[in-house]
Parts: C-alpha cells; structure tokens; sequence
C-alpha cells in the first residue's frame, strides 16, 4: 500500500506506533505512577469519586473533567494509568491525521515548473504540495518532544489538542458559514472540553468570523440563519459545560460556571513578583494541589472564616486587578513579556516530564519548541499573503496565545498551538527550496531574512537562575520519591547552586537528608525554608516530627500548631499533635486532637489506632 494512496491511514498508523512505544517505555520507568504534582492531582481526584465522593458539595476547585474521565476509565478498565495512556495515544495520532488534512486543505497544488527548470522531486513537491506539508508537520509532531511526553502521561493536554485542531480543520475545510446545528455542535463540543481545559474558548472568535464572514449556504434569509447560528454557538456552549455550572450552581450553591481557581491562578500571573511563567507569590506553594490548598487557606485567614469558593476566587482576583490598576506600565511590560515567553525557545514544563522522560530514554529524540517556532514564524508570514485559508491557522495559533496571557506560559498550555506551527514551518522550508531550485533569490533572501529575524527572537536569553533550576529541581524530587537517592543528590544539589534562596529546594534537601539520617543537616535546611517562607507548613511539620523523635514534646506541640495556623485542615498535623500531647501525658488535649483528625479523615487506621490508645489511657486513669 503505498503512502500517497492512503496518507491519512499510513500516518494514524506511523505516529500510532511511536506513541506506543513510548508508552511502553513509560511503563518500565519509574514515571507511570504518579506521585506529586497536577499528574497525582488528577489521579487522587479520580480514585476519590471512585470511592464514591461524586462531590464535596462547594464549587469545583480545578477544571473536573479529566478526573471524572479517569475515573470512568478505572472504572472500566481496572486502575493504572495504562488504559488511559493507551486512549490519549491513540488520540494524539488522530490529531497527526487532523494535521495532515489541514494542510491539504490550506496549501492548494501548484502549476508545474517550466520545462527549463523541470525536475522530478520539484514538481512532485509543487503537484502535491498540501500533501506533503501536511505529511511533514505530521512527522513533526510524531517525534515533537512535548507531544510525546503529553501522549502518555496522566494529563489532559492531549484531549484539548485533538479537539482545537479537529474545529479548526472543520473551519478550514468548509467555504460556507456554519449552519444553525452545526454551530450548536461546535459550541457544546467546546464547553464541553471546557470543563477540563478552559483555553478551548478562545476558539469561539474563529466560529464567530466563520459564522459572520462565511457565506450561508441558502440564499435565502442569510441574517436570522446567521442570528440563530450565533444564538445557538453559546446555547451550546451553556449545555456542553452544564455538569458544571448545574453543580455549582444547584448542588454547591455557589456561582461559579466552570471552576473557582481561575483567581489564583489570575493572581499568580499578575502580581509584582510574576516574570511571565508561574512563579508562586509569598503564601502560595508549586503544584496544583499546594497551590489550591494554599491559596484557600490564605484567603481565608485574610477573612477570619470559612470562604466559599467563588469569595476565594474573587480574593485573588481583586489583588490580581488591584496591581494592575496601580502598576498599569509594569503590567504592559508584564503582558509583553509573556508574549516574549510564549515564542521562545526556553523549555518551562512546569512538572518537568519532559526532560525526565527524555533523560531515562522514554521518549525518542525530537524536535523542540524553538526551533519549530522559528521556521514557523517566516513561514506564517508569507503563507498568510498567499494562502486565504492559513489566516484561519494563523488566527488559531494566536488566539491560543492570548489565552495564556491573562495568566502564564508553560510548555503544556502553548502545546496546542504547535500543529499549526509545524503547518507553517513546513511551508516555509517548501518555500526556500522552490525559490533556490527555481533561482528565484528575492524569496529564498526573503524567507532568510525573516528566519534571521524570528531566530533571534525565539532565541533571546532567559537570563533567570530560578528558571533554569526548575528541571534540575523537579527531577530531585522525582529521584528521591523514586528512592534513588544518590541521583536526588546530585539534582538538588545543581538546584540549589542556581538557586540557594530558593525555599522549596531547602526544603527538598531537608527531606533528602532526613531520609539519609542526618538529621542535624535537615534541621538547618528546614530552618533556612522557614527563613525563606515563614509560611512553609511542611518544614513546621517536619521540623515537629525531628522534635517528636527526640522526645522533644513541648517543642513538638508548638512547631504542629505553627503549621496548622498554615492550613488547619490537615488531618495528619492534628494527628501528630496528639502524638505530642499524648506522649508529653497530656492524654485530654491529646483526645481533642485525635478527635480532630478523625473529623478530617475517618479512614485512616493509623488515627483510630492512636485514637484507641488514648481512649484506653483516658479509662485508667479514670480508674
């Protein structure tokens, strides 16, 4: 079966087969399970409605559709991120396939070449030239670096993919206007997508110039046709996300249409301390679950009582406008930088799989982000002049750059903008070589004018110590979790020399040493974290957790009530400080504490062991 007869299957089952062998790969290494950060977010998530916690009846606190959706797979299918790296795999081939018709669709065949400059591979290239633009972006993303790792790990970047690019192809492909159905379609498509990755609405300004600029497909009464396709987009869109807002709205009691972590979120990608990537203000702490945990916590200790989840939202949010009102230039210097951020070649994969993956030889080589984005951006420019159709692709990579710039730019969030950038790279490439193969050197001077000037661009230098230390310090964490301590050492070590005032890399060696029996050393880098972050609830516990084991009480007691005025609804903590209490013979305090802890987590066997212990000290000495 030749290629050029059935593309579209050869590619689906070309990038189908990379992927699974990553996925393979993926199951021998130390990664398939996770343990911290937004993978094990999601994945706690999913085993807590398996459980039967459908709902904790307040407003959803991160985007809830990809932990429902493991937990269905789990259901199905057994626990184990397999199943579901299985399905995203195969999605992610399908989004290659998308690709490849988008390309056919945007690059229309050209004339051949006149017989004194005829050449066979020349002409094939300009007969099909769709064909193999599409082909060679395909390829791009079968062994682009981040649409590798993302395939296979438990993340939903995949699904938001496949389905931007798949809307944009059924843009692209189509000369008329979306009708009234098809509108409804696409809108309930994308709120539903929404409930897992919000950017997905930034498509609605593509469907709406479609609607609008589009000719409708009867003559006849083409403006109510357009009304209602415009009225039926956003009725669509209000069904497909219906789970949530019903849930927030009727079972919460609480407005908010998607999630309430758009605030901080807001807040952490507009404040003084923000550099375009999400660098964590004072109070919050990395990964989503710390970071929701905290931003909570935080509002409400602000209040003085408990918050709904939407007055949480509205908190940050309030700070978030509050500096940009105040520092309006700073914040204009701010957006800017962010634009900056989302075209360079500098790699912030805030969970740093990319690099661990790449590093214990899961993924195959591949390209990167920067230099897809330097032959893209020639290529864009030039397309758009002489292809109507790019403008759309264009417009869609743009837009999904805007949709970070009320927040930050990470390696995941501008992954869907990387098919219509391969699209355009591809181009430009065809482009040079057509204008050398035909000696035409005002394009190929052109083309290299413009790459010289998007090289730079892309290429500029991140000069901030703290973000080059962000991959070393991640795959610390990962090595010690993993219990390969000798390699935690070496990445927390390099961390901490890009970074010594660096809190979480403290604490990180804090840990590795207390895991090392070193116990002195642990305590200095606990206290240098609380120099750093008076607020770091984990090196209070761990530092009370030293204190317990040298029979320490008092101490004990205090360190854990330092770290529940952080976050006093950690079960663990109050579990602790019975400890304490219990051990220092303060078997009524003791009692209170346990009680506490129970209240929190009344699964935890280990708390109804000390719960049972200090029941029975309390009957003897009532004795």
């Amino acid at each position: 079966m030749s290629i050029l007869k059935r593309p579209a299957y050869c590619i689906f089952v070309g990038v189908l087969l990379i992927r699974l062998v990553v996925l393979t790969r993926l199951t021998g290494s130390a990664f398939l399970f996770p343990v911290r950060g937004d993978m094990h977010f999601y994945d706690d998530w999913a085993q807590r409605i398996l459980r039967g916690q459908l709902t904790d009846h307040v407003a959803f606190y991160g985007l809830p559709l990809y932990a429902y959706l493991l937990a269905a797979i789990y259901k199905l299918a057994g626990y184990g991120p397999f199943v579901p790296g299985l399905l995203q795999a195969t999605l992610d081939a399908a989004t290659a396939v998308i690709v490849y018709q988008i390309g056919l669709c945007v690059f229309p065949p050209a004339r051949a070449v006149p017989p004194a400059h005829d050449g066979i591979a020349l002409n094939f290239v300009r007969r099909h030239r769709g064909q193999v633009i599409g082909m060679a972006a395909a390829l791009g993303w079968a062994f682009f670096l981040p649409a590798q790792a993302y395939a296979v790990i438990l993340m939903p970047t995949v699904w938001l993919v496949a389905v931007f690019w798949f809307v944009l192809w059924r843009i692209v492909q189509s000369k008329f206007a979306p009708g009234a159905l098809a509108a409804f379609a696409y809108g309930a498509l994308l709120g539903f997508v929404a409930m897992g990755v919000a950017t997905i609405l930034f498509l609605l300004p593509l469907l709406l110039a479609a609607i609008l600029v589009r000719p409708a497909r009867s003559a006849v009464r083409p403006l109510p046709a357009k009304t209602a396709a415009i009225a039926l987009l956003f009725i669509g869109v209000a069904a497909g996300s219906a789970p949530c807002w019903i849930h927030n709205y009727f079972v919460a009691r609480d407005p908010v249409v998607l999630s309430a972590h758009g605030g901080v979120n807001f807040w952490v990608g507009n404040n003084p301390l923000a550099t375009g990537y999400p660098r964590f203000p004072p109070g919050l702490h990395a990964g989503q679950e710390m970071m929701l945990k905290d931003s909570i916590n935080v509002a409400e200790k602000r209040a003085g009582h408990e918050l709904k989840r939407s007055e949480v939202s509205a908190f940050w949010s309030a700070k978030a406008r509050d500096y940009i009102r105040h520092q309006f230039g700073q914040w204009l210097s701010l957006l800017a930088t962010k634009v900056k951020n989302f075209w360079n070649a500098f790699q912030y994969d805030d969970i740093s799989m990319i690099t661990a993956l790449r590093e214990h030889g899961v993924l195959f080589p591949g390209l990167r982000f920067g230099i897809v984005a330097a032959l893209a951006i020639p290529g864009m420019i030039i397309a758009c002049r002489g292809f109507a159709r790019s403008r759309w692709v264009a417009a869609a990579v743009l837009l999904q750059m805007a949709s970070l710039l009320p927040v930050f730019i990470t390696e995941r969030y501008r992954l869907a903008a990387v098919p219509g950038l391969l699209l355009f790279a591809a181009f430009g490439l065809s482009i040079l070589w057509e204008g050398c193969a035909l000696l035409r050197p005002r394009l190929a001077l052109v083309y290299l004018a413009l790459l010289a000037a998007s090289t730079i661009f892309v290429a500029w230098p991140v000069r901030d110590r703290s973000l080059w230390a962000l991959d070393t310090y991640n795959s610390g964490w990962q090595a010690f979790e993993s219990g390969d301590l000798p390699l935690a050492e070496k990445k927390l070590q390099l961390a901490y020399a890009y970074v010594p005032e660096n809190a979480e890399t403290n604490f990180a060696l804090g840990n590795l040493r207390l895991a090392q029996g070193q116990n002195a050393e642990a305590r200095s880098y606990y206290l240098a974290t609380l120099r750093l972050d008076p607020t770091h609830e984990g090196s209070y516990n761990n530092l009370g957790i030293l204190a317990l084991q040298e029979k320490h009480w008092n101490v004990a007691v205090n360190l854990f009530r330092k770290a529940l005025e952080q976050d006093p609804r950690e079960a663990k903590t109050y579990y602790l400080l019975a400890q304490a209490y219990f051990n220092g013979g303060d078997v009524q305090r003791a009692s209170t504490e346990i009680g506490e802890a129970l209240r929190l987590d009344p699964a935890r066997s280990d708390f109804r062991d000390l719960h049972d212990r200090i029941e029975a000290a309390t009957a003897a000495s009532s004795q």
